[in-house]
């Protein structure tokens, strides 16, 4: 019964806005035809299967995909999500490159060790958890090709880094056109538009590898990967690498959605500064062994807990002030959910930290719990599948 509730409450608003701006009105969807009815069911049934995870192994081959496929282009990770039989299969890679210059010996270590790259000028592009692993050996910083949530105004081979990175997780589509849907970040506070740029640049990529591209918000993915249980009704947050996406939802209408520049980048970053580690090993130890239920145990550990309640902070001011401010949140009976994903929240205790932080703000709405989504790293992806799944042909 439960799940027949879903379906029926994903019906009624399937023709939502997929990017959802804020103060934006939703019409009414038309009538679903039963094609469009069974893609729905498969959708909400997706939402509540188990996820299977790996990282791309250096040197595998890329997969030629049957869609509706899901793809989540992080500032971190790119993370490809698939719907096969009992589970969905989720492949991420590292978004990160690093160069090293061109020379007959290293030409012959990257192909012996399978490493992916491409080489321009003077210059070997070594792309993903490869990248990583060269500039730990030199003790330096990958490279992004994003930053702050977007492409990276910086580096000019950014796009270029992208492509070669996405060709090595999917080849041309098992049909040409297959439905292939991807995670947008929301408009940072105060500067609309900001990323119809970032946007354009990727469904260009996409549709050139033979796949009909759909852009969908990311805390909105979050909502459809996380709260099929609650009629899609709650707040999404994706911390991210170089963003906080955040989607208030109203039964699966995305009624809010913006984002802030802060997250897990930031954190890096400014413990690098503090401490003076490099912030490719700052990322490792948040991502390894941090504990923020527990007193911190060095230098470094103690910056990370200070920097990640400056960011947790900020995040709840900006929750309150937009929410606070907005004339288009519905009246909400009941409590609502927040649910938390990304890699910057999946330290042990970030969940509860935020919780605890969030007593100190005002909300226009009722939160019932925080929860943290089932695998953080990938909910983005998970989320954009579901939505492909609702749009393929």
């Amino acid at each position: 019964m439960a799940e027949e509730k879903d379906v029926g409450i994903f019906k009624e608003s399937l023709a939502a806005s997929a990017v959802g701006k804020a103060g934006g009105t939703m019409p009414l969807p038309p009538a679903l035809d039963g094609k469009a009815e069974k893609r729905v069911e498969k959708a909400v049934e997706a939402s509540q299967k188990s996820v299977v995870t790996r990282e791309k192994p250096i040197g595998e081959a890329a997969e030629n995909l049957k869609g509706p496929v899901g793809l989540d282009i992080g500032t971190s990770h790119i993370i490809v999500a698939q719907n096969k039989l009992r589970d969905i299969h989720l492949t991420r890679e590292l978004n990160a490159f690093f160069t090293v210059p061109v020379g007959r010996f290293s030409r012959q270590i990257l192909n012996q060790k399978e490493i992916h790259y491409y080489e321009l000028e003077d210059l070997f592009y070594v792309i993903g958890y490869s990248a990583q692993n060269f500039a730990n050996m030199f003790n330096m910083n990958t490279r992004r090709p994003m930053r702050q949530g977007v492409l990276s105004p910086i580096e000019n081979e950014g796009m270029r880094v992208i492509q070669e990175i996405l060709k090595t997780l999917i080849g041309k589509p098992r049909q040409f056109g297959e439905t292939l849907c991807f995670g947008v970040p929301g408009d940072p506070i105060g500067k609309p538009g900001a990323v119809i740029y970032h946007e354009s640049m990727l469904k260009r990529v996409v549709g050139n590898l033979g796949y009909t591209p759909i852009s969908v918000n990311e805390g909105m993915a979050i909502v459809l990967s996380e709260l099929s249980r609650d009629d899609f009704t709650g707040i999404g947050i994706s911390m991210g690498g170089g963003m906080c996406n955040v989607c208030l939802s109203y039964l699966s209408f995305p009624v809010i959605t913006y984002s802030i520049q802060m997250a897990g980048d930031y954190i890096d970053a400014m413990v690098e500064n503090a401490v003076g580690e490099p912030a490719t090993k700052v990322k490792e130890i948040k991502e390894e062994t941090l504990d923020l239920s527990a007193a911190p145990r060095d230098r470094v550990s103690t910056a990370l807990h200070i920097f990640y309640d400056k960011l947790i902070r900020e995040l709840l001011e900006s929750l309150q002030r937009v929410l606070s401010f907005s004339d288009q949140i519905p009246k909400i009976s009941t409590p609502i959910p927040i649910v938390l994903s990304g890699g910057t929240a999946m330290p042990n205790g970030c969940r509860e930290k935020f919780a605890t932080m969030l007593k100190d703000v005002s909300l226009p709405v009722e939160i019932s719990e925080v929860r943290l989504a089932e695998d953080p790293l990938v909910t983005t992806a998970k989320g954009a599948l579901i939505m492909a799944m609702t749009e393929a042909g």
